[in-house]
């Protein structure tokens, strides 16, 4: 499965304590990198959500935000007398020693009526209202990402199947291009020997020069010999549309593929892409560098251009 590295997911939790909220969002990176924001009374949950997103994700910069509100206790709705009358005696005492003292303000009263070791925070409660939120928030999180990723590897597909047009374009322009080439040559020899002397075809048999421009169209098709280019082209395109459908391969410098499975465990898909555009790269550019026409020369400018357009695609795959 083809999973992009940006998504959001989102999702909240209720109990009688409270409302808790948690957004995952991500962009690319070239390894897995969580941050969290959430209050200082949530930090004990950091670690089982960066443990789901561990197993859950293998490479993507990941902002995590969990946010919280507490159901207000019935024990703050008023104030016990004793409980002010109590305040007021520490009031009057510390105001013996430090006359400007002030008086507490309404929320502090209420807070300190409410136990400031506020016995509505249960560990074990959050702790279960945020496993509940973030597998919701995971879900979405993912869904997403594979939804991405379908747009991405439709794309690439596309780009993918014109490389392949222009393989099959420059195949079957070779025998014409060796054909010119020939005929080239042949005037080529031609308008030099009557240069040079006027009368020299008379010295010259029809199977000599027929084996003199036979042995230069040799060489010249050794020099633009670009047939194991073609044929790995063709291998590593069959290797990236097996990557995108969901499978696993693994590339050789001859151009053959073989499963991932029996290299051991697969890695990013991503990474493995773009080793992938690193190969169809160098053989568009040796392609380049046989070109014995400009048609070929523009070819391998169209392939490197796809290439770097997949490229750029594959950036944002996990």
């Amino acid at each position: 499965m083809i999973r992009s590295m940006t998504a959001f997911g989102a999702a909240r939790a209720e109990s009688a304590e409270g409302t808790l909220s948690i957004e995952f969002r991500s962009v690319n990176s070239r390894f897995l990198d969580v941050n969290f924001r959430l209050p200082d009374d949530l930090r004990i949950l950091e670690g089982p959500v960066r443990e789901k997103l561990g197993q859950a994700l293998a490479r993507g910069k990941v902002d995590v935000r969990i946010n919280y509100s507490k159901t207000k206790s019935a024990i703050v709705q008023a104030l016990d007398a004793d409980y002010m009358a109590a305040i007021a005696e520490q009031l009057k005492a510390a105001r013996a020693v430090i006359p400007d003292v002030a008086a507490p303000q309404l929320a502090d009263l209420i807070k300190g009526a409410g136990n400031s070791d506020d016995p509505g925070f249960t560990v074990e409660v959050w702790t279960a209202m945020c496993a509940q939120a973030a597998d919701q928030a995971l879900g979405e999180f993912q869904a997403n990402r594979e939804r991405e990723g379908e747009r991405l590897a439709q794309g690439m597909l596309e780009s993918a199947a014109a490389i392949a047009r222009i393989v099959d374009e420059v195949e079957l322009a070779l025998p014409q291009l060796l054909d010119e080439h020939q005929k080239k040559l042949a005037a080529k020899l031609k308008d030099a020997l009557e240069a040079a002397c006027p009368t020299g075809f008379t010295q010259i048999t029809g199977p000599e020069l027929s084996a003199r421009i036979a042995q230069e169209t040799s060489l010249f098709s050794l020099r633009i010999d670009i047939a194991e280019e073609l044929a790995r082209l063709r291998s590593h395109i069959s290797e990236l549309q097996l990557l995108l459908s969901g499978g696993q391969a693994a590339t050789s410098r001859n151009g053959s593929s073989k499963p991932q499975a029996a290299q051991g465990k697969p890695g990013s898909t991503g990474k493995r892409l773009d080793f992938l555009f690193q190969e169809m790269n160098r053989e568009a550019n040796t392609l380049g560098s046989k070109a014995g026409s400009i048609n070929v020369t523009r070819a391998a400018i169209d392939l490197k251009l796809l290439i770097e357009q997949l490229r750029e695609q594959a950036q944002n795959i996990e």
